[in-house]
């Protein structure tokens, strides 16, 4: 018997018993007719139907012990351990049962696009009674951020779509005073002065170091960044002077627009052009992050699978791997009502107020938690957006595993798994329990008394 009819065996499937007629069974004779003998109601009847009966269970007998011993020869006989072909037709070959590191992982769609998207607004001018200003903010929500002129004033100056800001750069002019991009998650909305005490100073005071108008040293321990000191005065007259504004040392609202990144412009408002008037509440235009985020909607029973920090594998559609960490996983579930995918929206800066613009896929209505993950080589995505992608993601890992081939196991008739090893050219079942699985590498932890490292099991050959 090969190792493939062996496996048939362990699976309780039934050894073939000879066809009626074959050889050394004789064809059922056809009943004898009324009136003859052993008929019905004639003499010796009886007697010959208790007689075939008899034939037929020792017939019946004869085929049983003959598959009992095709079985035990199957797993008692000497043999090639290497490959082989099957009586059904399909080879078979064998595995070295290996001890080995094992990781979990688990593959899910998701979609590879911008970090957060955001429009900028002209505000109202400040109850200080600041000339103009402006704001930023997303569908998720708003954050201020001063813009230079007066909010009578006139767009004399506008980025073109596709253009990226950055910080210290200017982002857009109004009768002909620059707004400068700062970077921050907290919207500008108060002139700021010498002698205020909040995050929006902590946030001016850790780009005036960035940009490299003042240093750590001078601002002193980064728990007190939060007020508006000297330094910070001092610095923003280096800022103002340098684009040719008004040097106060008082960053007016109008002066300034904070955003959580870079800035690629994606858009200008529908009435801003060069030489229109700057009205209060009007879009100036709206922009997208230049940082690739990949946004999975992963089933919400796998929340404790995942935390922040874990290494990704993402697969891009070209079908080239770079790898990533997750980000950001959302505390609160959604219902997908979709199918094939899912949306969400997020930022993966905590407290901004931006859209994630990656959806990943959803399962039916289950619910789902919108988990981010930040590219380790954001140049990899390239220009995609909105791109579908594969994100594998590691759920688990052993130590010092016993592994076999997943295709190895052989599922037992009353319940459980063997595997079948091949041992000094004998073949036997050894009964094991499944442990981790790795999909990625097709093996699976196993434990079984009298399975060890350099033994061969056999799987389905090639």
């Amino acid at each position: 018997m090969s190792s493939s009819e062996a496996r048939g065996h362990a699976a309780g499937a039934a050894v073939p018993r000879r066809a009626a007629g074959g050889p050394g069974v004789q064809p059922a004779r056809p009943a004898p007719a009324a009136g003859q003998p052993g008929g019905p109601g004639q003499p010796g009847g009886s007697g010959r139907r208790r007689r075939w009966v008899a034939a037929g269970v020792v017939v019946v007998l004869v085929a049983a012990g003959i598959g009992a011993a095709a079985a035990a020869a199957a797993f008692g006989r000497k043999g090639s351990t290497g490959a082989g072909t099957a009586s059904s037709g399909y080879r078979t070959s064998t595995a070295v049962v290996t001890r080995r590191s094992l990781t979990s992982q688990t593959q899910v769609d998701a979609t590879l696009g911008d970090a957060g998207t955001w429009t900028v607004v002209v505000p109202s001018s400040s109850s200080s009674g600041s000339s103009g200003s402006s704001s930023s903010s997303s569908s998720a929500g708003s954050s201020s951020s001063s813009g230079g002129g007066s909010s009578s004033g006139t767009f004399t100056w506008l980025p073109t779509v596709g253009h990226t800001v950055r910080q210290g750069q200017v982002i857009y002019k109004v009768s002909g005073s620059p707004v400068v991009l700062l970077y921050g998650n907290v919207p500008a909305y108060r002139d700021l002065s010498e002698g205020l005490v909040g995050a929006d100073v902590r946030e001016l005071n850790t780009d005036l170091v960035k940009l490299g108008y003042t240093t750590r040293a001078a601002l002193g321990p980064r728990s007190g960044w939060d007020y508006y000191s000297a330094a910070t005065a001092y610095a923003v007259e280096q800022l103002q002077s340098k684009l040719g504004l008004i040097v106060t040392g008082t960053l007016s609202l109008g002066q300034a627009a904070f955003l959580p990144g870079p800035a690629l412009i994606t858009a200008l408002g529908s009435t801003t052009t060069p030489g229109a008037p700057v009205t209060p509440g009007s879009v100036v235009l709206t922009a997208s992050s230049v940082t690739p985020v990949v946004s999975i909607d992963l089933d919400a029973a796998q929340q404790s699978e995942v935390k922040n920090g874990d290494p990704v594998s993402i697969t891009l559609p070209d079908g080239s791997t770079t790898p990533g960490v997750i980000s950001q996983i959302s505390r609160v579930a959604s219902s997908s009502s979709s199918g094939s995918t899912g949306s969400g929206s997020s930022s993966p800066n905590s407290g901004n107020s931006g859209s994630g613009s990656g959806s990943g896929s959803g399962a039916g209505s289950s619910a789902t938690i919108t988990v981010l993950v930040s590219l380790t080589h954001p140049k990899a995505a390239g220009k995609l957006n909105q791109a579908p992608v594969t994100v594998t993601v590691t759920t688990g890992s052993v130590a010092e595993a016993l592994t076999v081939p997943v295709d190895a196991l052989l599922a037992q008739p009353h319940g459980g798994y063997a595997v079948e090893v091949v041992s000094g050219g004998r073949h036997h079942l050894v009964t094991v329990t499944p442990g981790m699985f790795d999909d990625a590498a097709g093996l699976v932890q196993v434990s079984g008394a009298g399975l060890s490292p350099g033994q061969r099991v056999v799987v389905p050959g090639i």
